[in-house]
């Protein structure tokens, strides 16, 4: 496994977080991700914004170090995903096929045939749509975990709330707030966490 070596950049910029806001009390992989949202988008409310539990993302840290597929409902979801190739099919025209003739969005449809072509076990991340959020939640997809956190006025926080009802594993946050870059970022700090970090 190679080590990664932030850049000079990136690690004055969690310098200046830790002197704003102490996480320290947070279990492990829960801080990892709320440190690297916190830096992706200098927004030092999402510290109180996540909502998760340390086992689900415990199951999703697990899933990605044996390989388990990243599904993102968006490119720029998958652009900002760095460490690992990814699944989105919001562009295929098999997508806008399925959608037209089943009645449904284009990220429901993308979902399903992302589920086809992954099948359980999956981290998927959600950045955009919470119409995939639904689609998850409805297929049953039996995610490793699901990162819900679209952004937006119309849709996104009932999406995170049925989400968080849901029972399955996932992270989200509790306001309007998210979108591509959010999503990307906790992926990322999952992907980047070191087992020796936590254990």
């Amino acid at each position: 496994m190679t080590v990664r070596q932030p850049h000079p950049i990136e690690v004055r910029s969690y310098e200046i977080l830790r002197s704003r806001v102490d996480l320290s009390p947070m279990p492990p992989l829960w801080r990892a991700v709320a440190e690297r949202v916190i830096h992706a988008t200098a927004d030092l409310e999402y510290a109180v914004d996540l909502v998760t539990r340390e086992e689900f993302l415990r199951r999703g840290w697990a899933a990605l170090r044996d390989g388990a597929p990243i599904v993102t409902d968006e490119g720029m979801v998958a652009a900002g995903i760095t460490a690992r190739e990814t699944i989105c099919h919001a562009a295929d025209p098999a997508a806008a096929r399925m959608a037209r003739a089943a009645g449904i969005t284009r990220s429901a449809a993308a979902v399903r045939l992302s589920y086809a072509e992954v099948g359980p076990g999956a981290v998927w991340a959600v950045g955009s749509s919470p119409e995939a959020i639904a689609e998850i939640i409805a297929r049953g997809v039996d995610p490793a975990l699901v990162i819900g956190m679209p952004v937006g006025f119309v849709g996104a926080r009932e999406a995170k709330e049925a989400l968080r009802a849901s029972g399955l594993p996932q992270l989200s946050n509790a306001s309007e707030k998210g979108g591509s870059v959010v999503a990307a970022a906790a992926v990322n700090a999952l992907l980047y966490q070191d087992e020796a970090e936590f254990r």
